[in-house]
Protein backbone atom coordinates (compact mmCIF):
# COMPACT_ATOMS: atom_id res chain seq x y z
CA UNK A 1 0.00 0.00 0.00
CA UNK A 2 1.65 3.79 -0.93
CA UNK A 3 1.89 5.72 1.65
CA UNK A 4 -1.25 8.32 0.26
CA UNK A 5 -3.02 5.05 0.51
CA UNK A 6 -1.91 4.76 4.14
CA UNK A 7 -2.45 8.21 5.20
CA UNK A 8 -6.04 8.22 3.51
CA UNK A 9 -6.42 4.65 5.54
CA UNK A 10 -5.69 6.48 8.55
CA UNK A 11 -7.48 9.42 8.45
CA UNK A 12 -10.70 6.89 7.91
CA UNK A 13 -9.94 4.93 10.93
CA UNK A 14 -9.37 7.92 13.13
CA UNK A 15 -12.30 9.68 12.04
CA UNK A 16 -14.64 6.24 12.28
CA UNK A 17 -13.24 5.51 16.32
CA UNK A 18 -12.19 8.49 17.48
CA UNK A 19 -15.57 10.36 16.63
CA UNK A 20 -17.84 7.61 18.52
CA UNK A 21 -16.84 9.42 21.42
CA UNK A 22 -15.71 12.61 20.16
CA UNK A 23 -19.30 13.55 18.51
CA UNK A 24 -21.01 12.53 22.22
CA UNK A 25 -18.26 15.72 23.40
CA UNK A 26 -19.06 17.92 20.76
CA UNK A 27 -22.53 17.59 20.96
CA UNK A 28 -22.24 18.63 25.17
CA UNK A 29 -19.74 21.44 23.75
CA UNK A 30 -21.60 22.82 21.25
CA UNK A 31 -25.00 22.76 23.62
CA UNK A 32 -23.20 24.34 26.17
CA UNK A 33 -21.42 27.03 23.87
CA UNK A 34 -25.19 28.07 23.86
CA UNK A 35 -25.55 28.29 27.07
CA UNK A 36 -22.73 30.28 27.35
CA UNK A 37 -23.51 33.10 25.04
CA UNK A 38 -25.77 34.21 27.89
CA UNK A 39 -25.15 32.87 31.10
CA UNK A 40 -21.90 32.68 32.39
CA UNK A 41 -19.52 30.91 35.04
CA UNK A 42 -20.64 32.81 38.19
CA UNK A 43 -18.02 35.77 39.70
CA UNK A 44 -19.02 38.86 41.22
CA UNK A 45 -17.59 41.31 38.54
CA UNK A 46 -16.29 45.14 39.78
CA UNK A 47 -20.20 46.50 38.64
CA UNK A 48 -21.78 44.39 40.36
CA UNK A 49 -19.45 44.94 43.76
CA UNK A 50 -19.76 48.53 43.89
CA UNK A 51 -23.63 48.44 43.17
CA UNK A 52 -23.87 47.04 46.66
CA UNK A 53 -21.29 49.60 48.11
CA UNK A 54 -23.14 52.24 50.38
CA UNK A 55 -21.74 55.56 50.10
CA UNK A 56 -18.71 56.89 51.74
CA UNK A 57 -19.95 59.72 54.06
CA UNK A 58 -17.46 62.74 54.66
CA UNK A 59 -19.09 63.13 58.09
CA UNK A 60 -18.56 60.10 59.84
CA UNK A 61 -15.49 58.79 57.88
CA UNK A 62 -12.53 58.23 58.47
CA UNK A 63 -8.83 58.28 59.94
CA UNK A 64 -6.12 59.02 57.48
CA UNK A 65 -3.80 56.32 55.85
CA UNK A 66 -1.02 57.25 59.02
CA UNK A 67 -3.12 55.55 61.19
CA UNK A 68 -2.39 52.49 59.11
CA UNK A 69 1.08 50.24 59.20
CA UNK A 70 3.01 51.53 56.50
CA UNK A 71 3.28 51.17 53.66
CA UNK A 72 -0.20 52.07 52.69
CA UNK A 73 -0.29 53.13 49.13
CA UNK A 74 -2.00 50.41 48.30
CA UNK A 75 -4.89 50.95 50.65
CA UNK A 76 -8.75 50.50 49.78
CA UNK A 77 -11.10 52.41 51.56
CA UNK A 78 -14.60 50.80 51.14
CA UNK A 79 -17.40 49.13 53.24
CA UNK A 80 -17.48 45.99 55.07
CA UNK A 81 -20.47 44.61 56.48
CA UNK A 82 -21.69 47.74 55.57
CA UNK A 83 -19.49 49.90 57.43
CA UNK A 84 -16.21 51.76 56.30
CA UNK A 85 -13.28 50.16 56.49
CA UNK A 86 -10.06 49.92 55.02
CA UNK A 87 -8.26 46.68 53.22
CA UNK A 88 -4.51 46.70 52.82
CA UNK A 89 -3.60 43.58 51.15
CA UNK A 90 -5.42 41.17 52.46
CA UNK A 91 -5.84 42.82 55.96
CA UNK A 92 -8.45 44.81 57.05
CA UNK A 93 -9.01 47.69 59.09
CA UNK A 94 -11.89 49.61 61.22
CA UNK A 95 -12.45 52.68 58.73
CA UNK A 96 -13.10 55.09 62.29
CA UNK A 97 -10.17 53.74 64.47
CA UNK A 98 -7.78 52.44 61.76
CA UNK A 99 -7.22 49.04 64.64
CA UNK A 100 -7.02 45.67 62.90
CA UNK A 101 -10.61 44.15 62.54
CA UNK A 102 -10.89 40.84 64.23
CA UNK A 103 -10.38 37.31 61.90
CA UNK A 104 -13.46 36.32 60.22
CA UNK A 105 -15.98 34.56 61.91
CA UNK A 106 -19.24 32.82 61.10
CA UNK A 107 -21.21 35.45 62.50
CA UNK A 108 -19.20 37.93 60.87
CA UNK A 109 -19.74 36.26 57.28
CA UNK A 110 -23.38 35.59 58.08
CA UNK A 111 -23.29 39.80 58.62
CA UNK A 112 -21.21 40.54 55.72
CA UNK A 113 -24.15 38.24 53.21
CA UNK A 114 -26.78 40.49 55.32
CA UNK A 115 -25.12 43.98 54.61
CA UNK A 116 -24.19 42.27 50.47
CA UNK A 117 -28.25 41.33 50.44
CA UNK A 118 -30.28 43.74 52.40
CA UNK A 119 -33.70 42.12 53.72
CA UNK A 120 -32.46 38.33 53.01
CA UNK A 121 -32.11 35.88 55.26
CA UNK A 122 -28.79 34.06 55.12
CA UNK A 123 -27.66 31.34 56.63
CA UNK A 124 -24.37 29.39 57.07
CA UNK A 125 -23.05 26.37 54.94
CA UNK A 126 -19.97 25.54 55.87
CA UNK A 127 -16.27 26.98 55.61
CA UNK A 128 -14.80 25.48 52.11
CA UNK A 129 -11.25 25.36 50.54
CA UNK A 130 -12.98 25.26 47.13
CA UNK A 131 -16.41 24.22 45.41
CA UNK A 132 -17.97 23.90 42.01
CA UNK A 133 -18.27 27.31 41.87
CA UNK A 134 -15.22 28.72 43.02
CA UNK A 135 -12.27 27.64 41.05
CA UNK A 136 -10.51 31.15 40.15
CA UNK A 137 -7.42 31.34 41.07
CA UNK A 138 -8.45 34.83 41.82
CA UNK A 139 -9.91 33.77 44.73
CA UNK A 140 -6.74 32.10 46.28
CA UNK A 141 -5.93 34.99 48.48
CA UNK A 142 -9.58 34.89 50.37
CA UNK A 143 -9.10 30.72 51.24
CA UNK A 144 -10.93 29.32 52.76
CA UNK A 145 -14.05 30.47 52.10
CA UNK A 146 -17.03 31.04 53.80
CA UNK A 147 -19.97 29.95 52.22
CA UNK A 148 -23.68 31.26 52.53
CA UNK A 149 -26.83 30.77 51.35
CA UNK A 150 -29.12 33.77 51.05
CA UNK A 151 -33.21 33.14 50.73
CA UNK A 152 -34.50 36.06 48.87
CA UNK A 153 -36.50 36.66 46.14
CA UNK A 154 -33.66 36.03 43.70
CA UNK A 155 -31.71 32.78 46.07
CA UNK A 156 -27.87 32.79 45.78
CA UNK A 157 -24.97 31.58 47.69
CA UNK A 158 -22.23 33.91 48.85
CA UNK A 159 -19.15 33.71 49.31
CA UNK A 160 -17.25 35.36 52.14
CA UNK A 161 -13.76 35.73 52.32
CA UNK A 162 -11.69 34.23 55.43
CA UNK A 163 -9.32 36.87 55.26
CA UNK A 164 -10.97 40.29 54.53
CA UNK A 165 -14.32 39.25 55.74
CA UNK A 166 -16.07 40.52 51.70
CA UNK A 167 -18.15 38.92 49.77
CA UNK A 168 -15.92 37.76 47.16
CA UNK A 169 -18.20 35.72 44.72
CA UNK A 170 -21.99 35.26 44.17
CA UNK A 171 -23.77 32.58 42.39
CA UNK A 172 -27.79 32.98 41.94
CA UNK A 173 -29.76 30.01 41.68
CA UNK A 174 -30.66 30.50 38.36
CA UNK A 175 -27.51 31.01 36.87
CA UNK A 176 -25.83 27.73 39.03
CA UNK A 177 -28.73 26.07 37.24
CA UNK A 178 -27.83 26.86 33.85
CA UNK A 179 -24.38 26.27 34.49
CA UNK A 180 -24.82 22.95 34.68
CA UNK A 181 -25.51 23.11 31.06
CA UNK A 182 -23.39 25.87 30.45
CA UNK A 183 -20.12 26.87 31.53
CA UNK A 184 -19.44 23.99 34.37
CA UNK A 185 -20.54 21.35 31.32
CA UNK A 186 -18.12 23.33 28.49
CA UNK A 187 -15.22 23.38 30.95
CA UNK A 188 -15.65 20.04 32.32
CA UNK A 189 -15.35 21.01 35.78
CA UNK A 190 -17.06 18.05 37.11
CA UNK A 191 -13.36 16.77 36.63
CA UNK A 192 -11.53 19.71 38.55
CA UNK A 193 -10.80 19.32 42.02
CA UNK A 194 -8.86 22.94 42.84
CA UNK A 195 -7.83 25.73 41.37
CA UNK A 196 -4.03 24.23 39.96
CA UNK A 197 -5.24 20.62 38.81
CA UNK A 198 -3.15 19.45 36.12
CA UNK A 199 -4.97 16.16 36.08
CA UNK A 200 -8.04 18.22 35.00
CA UNK A 201 -5.71 20.39 32.43
CA UNK A 202 -4.00 17.73 30.54
CA UNK A 203 -7.60 15.53 30.31
CA UNK A 204 -9.36 18.50 28.52
CA UNK A 205 -6.12 19.05 26.83
CA UNK A 206 -5.69 16.05 25.49
CA UNK A 207 -9.66 15.53 24.49
CA UNK A 208 -9.38 18.77 22.91
CA UNK A 209 -7.05 17.15 20.81
CA UNK A 210 -8.98 13.93 19.95
CA UNK A 211 -11.36 16.04 18.98
CA UNK A 212 -9.91 18.68 16.58
CA UNK A 213 -8.30 15.03 15.34
CA UNK A 214 -11.66 13.89 14.39
CA UNK A 215 -12.74 17.25 13.23
CA UNK A 216 -9.69 17.86 10.86
CA UNK A 217 -9.97 14.10 9.89
CA UNK A 218 -13.84 14.08 8.84
CA UNK A 219 -13.02 17.38 6.64
CA UNK A 220 -10.51 15.42 4.65
CA UNK A 221 -12.90 11.97 4.64
CA UNK A 222 -15.91 14.24 3.68
CA UNK A 223 -13.87 15.66 0.30
CA UNK A 224 -12.52 12.91 -0.54
CA UNK A 225 -16.04 11.30 -0.78
CA UNK A 226 -17.53 14.15 -2.05
CA UNK A 227 -17.94 13.93 -6.15
CA UNK A 228 -17.37 18.10 -7.14
CA UNK A 229 -17.74 16.40 -10.65
CA UNK A 230 -20.62 13.92 -11.76
CA UNK A 231 -22.26 12.16 -9.67
CA UNK A 232 -22.62 8.53 -7.92
CA UNK A 233 -25.00 5.78 -9.67
CA UNK A 234 -27.98 7.15 -6.77
CA UNK A 235 -27.31 10.77 -8.50
CA UNK A 236 -26.20 11.91 -5.84
CA UNK A 237 -22.64 13.57 -5.40
CA UNK A 238 -22.18 12.02 -1.62
CA UNK A 239 -21.84 7.71 -1.80
CA UNK A 240 -23.92 7.81 1.02
CA UNK A 241 -27.78 5.98 0.59
CA UNK A 242 -28.40 5.65 4.09
CA UNK A 243 -30.25 8.80 5.83
CA UNK A 244 -28.00 8.90 8.51
CA UNK A 245 -24.94 8.99 7.43
CA UNK A 246 -25.71 11.40 3.69
CA UNK A 247 -26.73 13.77 6.35
CA UNK A 248 -23.59 13.32 8.47
CA UNK A 249 -21.85 13.56 5.48
CA UNK A 250 -23.62 16.72 4.03
CA UNK A 251 -23.46 18.81 7.11
CA UNK A 252 -20.06 17.60 8.11
CA UNK A 253 -19.05 20.04 4.72
CA UNK A 254 -21.28 22.63 5.38
CA UNK A 255 -20.24 22.97 9.36
CA UNK A 256 -16.44 21.87 8.30
CA UNK A 257 -15.14 25.15 9.41
CA UNK A 258 -16.16 26.27 12.19
CA UNK A 259 -16.64 22.79 13.69
CA UNK A 260 -12.51 22.55 13.20
CA UNK A 261 -11.91 26.07 14.48
CA UNK A 262 -14.13 26.09 17.40
CA UNK A 263 -12.65 22.40 18.93
CA UNK A 264 -9.20 23.76 18.08
CA UNK A 265 -9.46 27.13 19.41
CA UNK A 266 -11.16 25.36 21.95
CA UNK A 267 -7.47 23.35 22.96
CA UNK A 268 -5.82 26.75 22.50
CA UNK A 269 -7.63 28.09 25.76
CA UNK A 270 -5.73 25.85 27.71
CA UNK A 271 -2.36 27.19 26.70
CA UNK A 272 -1.05 23.36 25.92
CA UNK A 273 2.75 23.63 27.19
CA UNK A 274 2.46 27.46 27.76
CA UNK A 275 2.79 28.26 24.13
CA UNK A 276 1.49 31.30 24.79
CA UNK A 277 4.69 33.18 27.01
CA UNK A 278 4.07 36.49 28.77
CA UNK A 279 6.52 38.72 28.45
CA UNK A 280 10.01 37.91 30.04
CA UNK A 281 10.89 40.14 31.56
CA UNK A 282 7.86 40.70 33.59
CA UNK A 283 6.92 44.30 33.58
CA UNK A 284 8.24 46.35 36.13
CA UNK A 285 5.11 47.64 37.91
CA UNK A 286 7.13 49.54 41.07
CA UNK A 287 9.50 51.22 39.14
CA UNK A 288 6.19 52.34 37.25
CA UNK A 289 4.60 53.25 40.32
CA UNK A 290 7.63 55.05 41.30
CA UNK A 291 9.20 55.90 44.91
CA UNK A 292 7.59 58.03 47.51
CA UNK A 293 8.68 61.31 47.11
CA UNK A 294 8.26 64.42 49.15
CA UNK A 295 4.86 65.54 47.24
CA UNK A 296 1.75 65.68 49.15
CA UNK A 297 -0.23 62.71 49.34
CA UNK A 298 -3.79 62.85 49.93
CA UNK A 299 -3.47 61.10 53.25
CA UNK A 300 -6.83 62.08 54.66
CA UNK A 301 -9.87 60.96 53.07
CA UNK A 302 -12.67 63.46 54.75
CA UNK A 303 -10.95 66.49 52.25
CA UNK A 304 -11.15 63.89 49.28
CA UNK A 305 -14.68 62.69 49.94
CA UNK A 306 -15.77 66.34 50.81
CA UNK A 307 -14.15 67.63 47.27
CA UNK A 308 -15.79 64.25 45.42
CA UNK A 309 -19.48 65.49 46.86
CA UNK A 310 -19.05 69.33 46.10
CA UNK A 311 -18.06 67.99 42.81
CA UNK A 312 -21.85 66.08 42.23
CA UNK A 313 -19.78 62.31 42.57
CA UNK A 314 -20.90 59.98 45.19
CA UNK A 315 -17.80 57.68 46.18
CA UNK A 316 -18.65 54.34 47.42
CA UNK A 317 -14.97 53.02 47.16
CA UNK A 318 -11.24 55.24 47.17
CA UNK A 319 -8.17 53.65 46.50
CA UNK A 320 -4.65 55.01 46.80
CA UNK A 321 -2.65 54.70 44.12
CA UNK A 322 1.23 55.79 42.80
CA UNK A 323 2.15 56.78 39.11
CA UNK A 324 5.50 57.90 38.54
CA UNK A 325 6.14 59.13 42.14
CA UNK A 326 3.25 61.06 42.70
CA UNK A 327 0.73 59.43 45.18
CA UNK A 328 -3.36 60.07 44.15
CA UNK A 329 -7.17 58.31 44.77
CA UNK A 330 -8.68 56.86 42.59
CA UNK A 331 -12.27 57.33 43.79
CA UNK A 332 -15.29 54.66 42.44
CA UNK A 333 -19.21 55.30 42.79
CA UNK A 334 -21.99 52.69 43.13
CA UNK A 335 -21.94 53.18 39.06
CA UNK A 336 -18.72 52.09 38.51
CA UNK A 337 -17.56 55.63 37.33
CA UNK A 338 -14.39 56.65 38.57
CA UNK A 339 -12.53 60.26 38.88
CA UNK A 340 -8.65 60.99 39.84
CA UNK A 341 -8.11 63.01 42.79
CA UNK A 342 -4.40 64.58 43.40
CA UNK A 343 -3.00 66.79 46.16
CA UNK A 344 -2.98 70.15 44.98
CA UNK A 345 -1.83 73.43 46.36
CA UNK A 346 -5.09 74.62 47.14
CA UNK A 347 -6.32 71.07 48.41
CA UNK A 348 -7.67 68.22 46.13
CA UNK A 349 -8.29 68.60 42.16
CA UNK A 350 -10.41 65.67 40.48
CA UNK A 351 -10.56 64.82 36.99
CA UNK A 352 -12.01 62.61 35.06
CA UNK A 353 -8.78 60.65 33.87
CA UNK A 354 -4.94 61.36 33.11
CA UNK A 355 -3.44 62.73 30.88
CA UNK A 356 -0.93 60.83 28.00
CA UNK A 357 2.32 62.84 28.34
CA UNK A 358 1.41 62.72 32.35
CA UNK A 359 1.71 58.74 32.24
CA UNK A 360 4.35 58.65 29.46
CA UNK A 361 7.42 58.46 31.72
CA UNK A 362 6.33 56.35 34.15
CA UNK A 363 4.89 53.90 31.24
CA UNK A 364 9.01 54.17 30.08
CA UNK A 365 9.81 52.46 33.30
CA UNK A 366 7.72 49.24 32.57
CA UNK A 367 10.29 48.00 30.02
CA UNK A 368 13.18 49.73 30.99
CA UNK A 369 15.39 50.20 27.58
CA UNK A 370 12.50 49.66 25.18
CA UNK A 371 11.79 52.10 22.67
CA UNK A 372 7.65 52.34 22.46
CA UNK A 373 5.35 53.63 19.71
CA UNK A 374 2.65 55.39 21.95
CA UNK A 375 -1.53 56.13 20.56
CA UNK A 376 -4.36 57.57 22.14
CA UNK A 377 -7.14 54.97 22.11
CA UNK A 378 -10.26 56.35 22.15
CA UNK A 379 -12.03 53.21 20.42
CA UNK A 380 -11.32 49.75 21.29
CA UNK A 381 -9.08 47.96 19.18
CA UNK A 382 -8.53 44.42 18.04
CA UNK A 383 -6.45 43.88 21.78
CA UNK A 384 -7.99 45.86 23.94
CA UNK A 385 -12.05 45.77 24.15
CA UNK A 386 -14.73 45.36 26.19
CA UNK A 387 -17.27 42.18 26.76
CA UNK A 388 -20.49 41.80 28.76
CA UNK A 389 -20.62 40.47 32.31
CA UNK A 390 -21.37 36.89 31.08
CA UNK A 391 -18.36 36.33 28.98
CA UNK A 392 -15.08 34.77 30.65
CA UNK A 393 -13.49 37.66 30.95
CA UNK A 394 -16.60 40.14 31.08
CA UNK A 395 -15.38 41.65 34.63
CA UNK A 396 -11.77 42.51 33.18
CA UNK A 397 -11.91 46.66 33.17
CA UNK A 398 -10.98 47.88 29.69
CA UNK A 399 -11.76 51.76 30.00
CA UNK A 400 -11.25 54.32 27.92
CA UNK A 401 -9.25 56.50 26.60
CA UNK A 402 -6.33 54.18 27.21
CA UNK A 403 -2.91 54.91 25.99
CA UNK A 404 -1.55 52.33 23.15
CA UNK A 405 2.16 51.25 23.93
CA UNK A 406 3.44 48.98 21.00
CA UNK A 407 7.23 47.82 21.12
CA UNK A 408 9.54 47.29 18.70
CA UNK A 409 9.97 43.69 20.34
CA UNK A 410 6.25 42.94 19.50
CA UNK A 411 4.97 43.77 22.97
CA UNK A 412 1.66 45.53 23.17
CA UNK A 413 0.77 47.54 26.67
CA UNK A 414 -2.58 49.51 27.46
CA UNK A 415 -2.94 51.78 30.38
CA UNK A 416 -6.15 52.75 31.02
CA UNK A 417 -6.42 56.60 31.38
CA UNK A 418 -9.14 56.63 33.60
CA UNK A 419 -7.41 54.28 36.78
CA UNK A 420 -3.42 55.06 35.70
CA UNK A 421 -3.42 51.12 35.81
CA UNK A 422 -1.73 48.81 33.09
CA UNK A 423 -4.64 46.65 32.75
CA UNK A 424 -3.26 44.84 29.57
CA UNK A 425 0.81 43.52 28.28
CA UNK A 426 0.70 41.20 26.01
CA UNK A 427 3.98 39.66 24.42
CA UNK A 428 4.18 37.67 20.69
CA UNK A 429 2.86 35.24 21.07
CA UNK A 430 -0.23 35.85 23.64
CA UNK A 431 -0.94 37.77 20.75
CA UNK A 432 -1.36 34.90 18.83
CA UNK A 433 -2.72 33.62 21.20
CA UNK A 434 -5.57 35.64 21.38
CA UNK A 435 -6.25 34.97 17.70
CA UNK A 436 -6.13 31.35 18.33
CA UNK A 437 -8.85 31.54 20.99
CA UNK A 438 -10.61 34.47 21.49
CA UNK A 439 -11.34 35.54 18.04
CA UNK A 440 -11.54 31.75 16.69
CA UNK A 441 -13.76 30.58 19.76
CA UNK A 442 -16.40 34.03 20.61
CA UNK A 443 -15.52 35.92 17.38
CA UNK A 444 -14.69 38.98 19.56
CA UNK A 445 -13.59 41.91 17.08
CA UNK A 446 -14.92 44.64 18.02
CA UNK A 447 -17.40 45.05 15.48
CA UNK A 448 -19.04 42.25 15.37
CA UNK A 449 -18.96 43.32 19.20
CA UNK A 450 -21.21 46.37 18.55
CA UNK A 451 -23.37 44.09 16.43
CA UNK A 452 -24.35 41.94 19.30
CA UNK A 453 -27.74 40.79 17.73
CA UNK A 454 -26.48 39.88 14.75
CA UNK A 455 -23.37 38.22 15.86
CA UNK A 456 -25.54 36.13 18.67
CA UNK A 457 -27.76 35.01 15.36
CA UNK A 458 -24.57 33.44 13.49
CA UNK A 459 -23.32 31.63 16.33
CA UNK A 460 -26.42 29.93 17.72
CA UNK A 461 -26.77 29.24 14.31
CA UNK A 462 -23.55 27.92 13.66
CA UNK A 463 -24.00 26.19 16.88
CA UNK A 464 -27.16 24.49 15.93
CA UNK A 465 -25.01 23.15 13.26
CA UNK A 466 -22.43 21.35 15.04
CA UNK A 467 -25.21 20.10 17.57
CA UNK A 468 -26.58 18.07 14.30
CA UNK A 469 -23.53 17.20 12.78
CA UNK A 470 -22.68 15.83 16.36
CA UNK A 471 -26.14 13.80 16.80
CA UNK A 472 -25.84 11.97 13.69
CA UNK A 473 -22.31 11.35 14.35
CA UNK A 474 -23.66 9.53 17.77
CA UNK A 475 -26.14 7.83 15.85
CA UNK A 476 -23.87 6.33 13.47
CA UNK A 477 -21.30 5.70 16.53
CA UNK A 478 -24.12 3.92 18.40
CA UNK A 479 -25.12 1.63 16.03
CA UNK A 480 -21.80 0.50 14.74
CA UNK A 481 -20.67 -0.51 18.19
CA UNK A 482 -24.57 -2.26 18.38
CA UNK A 483 -23.10 -3.99 15.39
CA UNK A 484 -19.90 -4.87 16.47
CA UNK A 485 -21.40 -6.12 19.28
CA UNK A 486 -23.71 -8.48 18.07
CA UNK A 487 -21.27 -9.66 15.27
CA UNK A 488 -18.70 -11.07 18.52
CA UNK A 489 -21.94 -12.05 20.48
CA UNK A 490 -24.16 -14.21 17.95
CA UNK A 491 -27.64 -15.01 19.19
CA UNK A 492 -27.62 -18.76 20.53
CA UNK A 493 -30.06 -21.14 18.63
CA UNK A 494 -34.00 -20.85 19.46
CA UNK A 495 -35.38 -23.52 22.14
CA UNK A 496 -38.70 -25.32 19.99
Amino acid sequence: MSMPARLRRLAFLAHRWLGIGGCVLMLLWFGSGIVMLYVGYPKLTPAERLARLPPLDPADCCVGLRALPPPADGAVLTSVRGRPAYVLGTRTYAGDTGAPEPATSPALALAAARAFSPGASPRLDGRIVEDRWTHSGGLNPHRPLYRVQVDAPEPATLYVSSATGQVVLDAPLAQQRWNYVGAWLHWLYLFRNRPADPVWTWLVIALSGACTLVAASGVLVGIWRWRFRGRYKSGSRSPYREPWMRWHHILGLVFSLCTCTWIFSGLMSMNPGGVFAAPAPAPDRVAYAGPAGDAPRPDDPRPVLAALRAAGFAPVELRWRRLGGESYVLAYDAHGDSRIVRAGPRGPRITRHWQPEEVLPAAAALFPGWRWRSTVLTDYDAYYYGRHEAAMNGGAPRGLPALRLAGDNGVLAYIDLRSGDPVLILSPSQRVGRWLFYFLHSWDLPPLLRAATLRDVLLILLSAGGILLSATGCVIGWRRLRTKAAARHPPGPRRA
